[in-house]
């Protein structure tokens, strides 16, 4: 059973701000800057969207594989698209989210074991599939996995 502060004084979470209120105020101040970073420093570049049934999404590296890909995939006539996300954060979601409202699916590209592609799927938010291909360890994903 929980006794909260029974016979002790309440306790107070504190950082290097310590007066009463200081700490919440500075944590409205950095959200409101968040939010203006989200508005001016958002950079992201879309290809052959428009009419993409599936969307390629990959950044550093593994655009430029996606980007080799998607240039095979729309010579065989598979409607496919990438966004790349320049920034990481903040993240493109509402480019995201609107797409995954009027494609199949989308496929997420890294050198990783998927740590953007949970960004992707919070943006998706259940609209469409989203499928990984990942390579770790210093492995680079190819055109023809991609493809």
């Amino acid at each position: 059973i929980l006794t909260g502060a029974k016979g002790r004084p309440p306790r107070i979470m504190r950082s290097l701000l310590l007066k009463e209120g200081e700490l919440e105020n500075h944590n409205r101040h950095l959200q409101e800057k968040f939010s203006l970073m989200k508005e001016r420093e958002l950079l992201y570049e879309e290809e052959e969207t428009g009419d993409a049934e599936i969307i390629l999404v990959a950044y550093g590296t593994s655009a430029r594989i996606a980007k080799a890909a998607l240039s095979q995939v729309r010579s065989e006539g598979i409607k496919a698209g990438i966004i790349r996300p320049i920034t990481l954060w903040p993240f493109p979601e509402e480019v995201i989210a609107n797409a995954s409202s009027r494609i199949k699916s989308f496929l997420v590209i890294e050198m990783s074991a998927g740590q953007m592609v949970e960004d992707v799927r919070l943006a998706v938010s259940g609209n469409c599939p989203v499928h990984f291909h990942g390579r770790t360890g210093g492995g680079v994903p190819t055109v023809d996995e991609v493809s």
